[in-house]
């Protein structure tokens, strides 16, 4: 390790500062904002956040400071380990895990002749998407579920909003669509299959 890495007045140092500043205002957004917002687990928090800064100080040591190549690829395969020794994670838990990854590996590496405003434009791009995939999730993301309709009148009538509207009140859901399975004109009592929006599921 060179004497002089933490001296500071070598400009490396306070490049990795600033590099840091932006990583971790990108990583509030993406875990605190959109992770948070749309999964409602707090309790994972901590360790994306940990997770994001060591990332991103191992992997700015790996560039300043002349580690072995071999450490280096072993170092990154502990983490996907993870995804098969841990349970408690996700699929949609593991995708923002290597997002964090991959946002505080860009975010450390400093390139010769490529602007700090690429990397942030990188940053940018990753964060849309997140959202874009996460809002697209959540209007598709329905959930199927069979109860029995007791009056047959709104089915007579043919009155689909109507329908829509006494099953979202009955059920206490978002009712998309219904489909007809049967229909006991003796008890007097239709079997229904409903899709509602289900916010609660994690994908």
């Amino acid at each position: 390790m060179p004497d002089n890495f933490f001296n500071l007045n070598n400009p490396d140092f306070f490049g990795i500062l600033f590099r840091f500043v932006i990583n971790l205002a990108f990583l509030i957004i993406l875990i605190r904002v959109i992770y948070f917002r749309y999964t409602k687990k707090e309790k994972f928090l901590f360790t994306f956040f940990m997770l994001g800064i060591t990332v991103f100080f191992i992997s700015s040591m790996l560039k300043s400071v002349f580690i072995e190549f071999g450490m280096a690829v072993g170092l990154f395969a502990i983490f996907t380990i993870l995804r098969f020794r841990t349970r408690n994670f996700s699929l949609k838990d593991m995708s923002y895990i290597f997002t964090t990854i991959g946002i505080s590996l860009i975010n450390s590496l400093k390139l010769v002749g490529f602007p700090m405003l690429g990397v942030i434009i990188f940053n940018l791009v990753i964060i849309v998407s997140a959202v874009i995939l996460e809002e697209f999730a959540l209007r598709n993301n329905t959930t199927t579920y069979t109860i029995i309709l007791e009056d047959l009148e709104l089915l007579k009538n043919g009155k689909k909003q109507k329908i829509l509207k006494e099953v979202s009140d009955l059920t206490g859901r978002e009712i998309l669509k219904y489909k007809i399975r049967k229909i006991d004109y003796k008890k007097q009592v239709a079997v229904l299959d409903i899709s509602y929006k289900d916010r609660s599921i994690q994908q």
